[in-house]
């Protein structure tokens, strides 16, 4: 029970506190010097409530599970901070006249997405009322209900979390996984175009493959599959990799590639980005452990698995080509983390090394082809995130150890490592793979060809050549222009 301060029931700490603070001020004449003092005076009471009998009462009373839960709101601040670091990225690629638009499709995403995931996409993906493997329903719409009247009821049993930080860690994924197509798409892609297609895609696509890995769908640890998905090896990377390939083929490329080919107007830019992207994935997925105490192997394999992938990427360059570039060692370290990403939580060292190490040797190698072949794929999104998630997704099933995939948390994948090892969870991963290939391919071409059949998808030539931060956005990055 709240007392009164002062009154003859206060605890023996915040009575002498009273009794000083009356006697300081009763010593003050002028208002001016009260007033200071009082906020003084009030600026030290905070102490009171730590000495306080009654104020240890109402601290029983808090959750027990506030380390776990502090872990998904520091992780969803990280992992929100990517969708920034990815604009720089993709921005310091492009063209100087595009780099607003480029920043843009990214940063745009951060409002759609977020009150998108808020008012029906988080219910998608982990809602159950439609009692289906593939889709969830409608019953959490708005975060109706979720977490209870104060929002600390745990996520589930076993999950300490609340679940309302829960899905906002889950909404920062939302909002990043339609962010990474736009890198196949820059310089030529309607806004209008864009944003019609994010929305829908978000709802159609992204919400049904989270379903899947994570909602306990068909795909996951609780389905018919059984595959492992650590932090979005499929979920995020390869359905992005794979939607942006669709559509770069669909969209056609940039009027004068491979002509306009030049180098990045911004480095600086490039490496900003890779920084931040670094630092975002720590909790992308690190606190995709869900628990505090034991998150300590995914933030060391995401960190171990970059630095494999810049130092691979960069010495294969030196041998090649006779130096390393700064945007090669970006490059490579966000390959390395892609790689990682489906795995973080269930390898150890070596083996985040390897990850890394192999991933960025796929992506290089898919990069140098993309380039041979002429594919616009502009800023390598599918070379990097579908490739890159696609090695990662199979190494999982490679390398997983058993300790670290327990039979609580994986039931359906822990009954596959048993039975079969690990050649048993790769053919899982196979085929979490193969279906998520065909389902975002299908699915994003047939978004294109709707969207295309109501609106042009892309600007017109007129239009590219002035570029894109001018007409789409009424702006301009630099001045004076250049290209």
């Amino acid at each position: 029970m709240k007392r009164g301060v002062g009154s003859s029931g206060d605890p023996p700490a915040l009575a002498t506190v009273d009794r000083i603070r009356t006697t300081l001020l009763a010593g003050v004449r002028q208002p001016q010097l009260r007033r200071a003092a009082f906020l003084l005076i009030a600026a030290g009471a905070g102490i009171g409530p730590l000495l306080a009998g009654s104020a240890k009462a109402v601290l029983t009373k808090m959750p027990t599970d506030g380390a776990d839960t502090l872990l998904m709101l520091i992780g969803s601040a990280m992992v929100l901070l990517m969708t920034p670091g990815l604009a720089f990225f993709y921005g310091g690629f492009t063209r100087a006249k595009n780099v607003l638009n480029t920043m843009m499709m990214s940063f745009f995403l951060m409002g759609l997405i977020g009150v998108l995931w808020v008012v029906v996409g988080y219910s998608l993906a982990f809602g159950v009322g439609f009692g289906s493997p593939f889709i969830g329903g409608l019953e959490l719409m708005w975060l109706n209900g979720l977490g209870g009247a104060v929002g600390d009821a745990p996520l589930a049993d076993g999950f300490a979390l609340s679940s309302t930080s829960f899905a906002l860690f889950q909404g920062m994924f939302a909002i990043i996984t339609p962010a990474l197509i736009s890198g196949a798409l820059v310089e030529r892609i309607s806004f209008k175009a864009w944003f019609w297609f994010c929305l829908i895609w978000s709802l159609l696509i992204y919400s049904p493959m989270a379903k899947m890995v994570w909602g306990g769908g068909f795909l996951g640890p609780f389905g018919a599959i059984g595959a492992i998905d650590f932090a979005g090896g499929t979920v995020v990377h390869i359905a992005s990799g794979v939607a942006a390939v669709v559509g770069a083929m669909i969209i056609g490329s940039r009027t004068d590639y491979p002509e306009s080919i030049r180098p990045p107007h911004n480095v600086p830019f490039i490496l900003l980005g890779a920084g931040l992207l670094w630092f975002g994935w720590f909790g992308f997925n690190g606190a995709s452990m869900f628990a505090a105490k034991t998150a300590g192997y995914p933030f060391l394999t995401t960190s171990t698995s970059a630095s494999a992938g810049l130092l691979t990427w960069c010495l294969i360059e030196w041998f090649k080509d006779g130096k390393p570039t700064a945007v090669g060692a970006a490059t490579g370290a966000v390959a390395g983390l892609v790689g990682i990403t489906p795995a973080a939580g269930f390898v150890y060292m070596p083996q985040s090394i390897l990850i890394g190490a192999l991933t960025a040797t796929a992506c290089f190698i898919a990069v140098r082809i993309k380039a041979a072949i002429r594919f616009d794929d502009s800023l390598d999104t599918f070379m990097v995130h579908g490739v890159g998630g696609t090695v990662g997704a199979l190494l999982t099933g490679i390398l997983a150890s058993a300790t670290l995939v327990p039979a609580d948390y994986f039931p359906r994948s822990a009954e596959i490592m048993k039975t079969s090892g690990n050649g048993g969870l790769f053919f899982a991963q196979l085929q979490a793979v193969v279906i998520t290939y065909v389902f975002v391919a299908i699915g994003t071409a047939v978004i294109f060809w709707i969207l295309g059949a109501l609106m042009p998808l892309r600007v017109s030539p007129q239009q590219e050549e002035r570029g894109l931060d001018f007409v789409a956005h009424g702006e301009e990055a630099y001045d004076p222009m250049t290209n």
